[in-house]
């Protein structure tokens, strides 16, 4: 392993000893939180670190159109808490593993974020990881239609993340976004990297 490479992993591991708040997608709408707090079920996602030509980036999925779910929206690999799993991270890797192809031996984690809690009431934490070695990508059939990486040093500026906003149940809902050239990374997803970036930049 380079140096330069070593020390960003172990500034990232470092930082994330002293994670950042808890966050929600009602952060930007107060105003659309539940009265009272219900029972969030656990989910974990893989926020994958790997050197591609000396410089880190972040392993990214897009979901296939044809999911009901979030279709042909930009996601880290991960999922739902399943009575197997022991905890967030294993789920994290098996769901990673599921989806993209990448062996659990061959991820050594680094820390975490504090979860995360969506509309669609999941506790997400981020599991934040590095790849220890290259792996062949293998796209699960129906659930993920591509798998792509983008540059950590874009994701880490907090000046190319913009608030927008669409119409969401008959109401505006506002939200993070971080595109980078033709993938629009927003909501969640881009909420939990901004999070990193800010832990990062302390």
């Amino acid at each position: 392993m380079m140096k330069a490479e070593e020390a960003s992993y172990r500034r990232i591991a470092e930082a994330l000893e002293t994670p950042p708040p808890p966050s929600s997608d009602f952060d930007l709408n107060p105003e659309l939180a539940p009265t009272s707090s219900g029972q969030t079920r656990p989910a974990g996602v893989l926020v994958a670190l790997e050197d591609v030509g000396g410089d880190l980036h972040v392993l990214l999925t897009r979901r296939s159109p044809a999911l009901k779910h979030h279709p042909g929206q930009i996601a880290f690999p991960g999922g739902k808490v399943d009575p197997t799993d022991p905890d967030v991270t294993a789920a994290a890797l098996r769901e990673a593993e599921e989806e993209v192809g990448l062996p659990r031996d061959r991820v050594e984690i680094l820390g975490y974020l504090t979860p995360h809690v969506t509309v669609t009431a999941f506790s997400v934490t981020p599991v934040i990881a590095r790849i220890s070695a290259p792996f062949d990508i293998i796209a699960e059939p129906g659930e993920v239609a591509e798998v792509f990486r983008v540059p950590m040093a874009h994701l880490l500026d907090l000046g190319q993340y913009q608030v927008q906003g669409r119409r969401w149940r008959g109401v505006m809902r506002q939200y993070y976004t971080v595109p980078w050239g033709p993938y629009y990374i927003w909501g969640a997803t881009a909420l939990m990297l901004r999070r990193l970036a800010a832990a990062l930049d302390r």
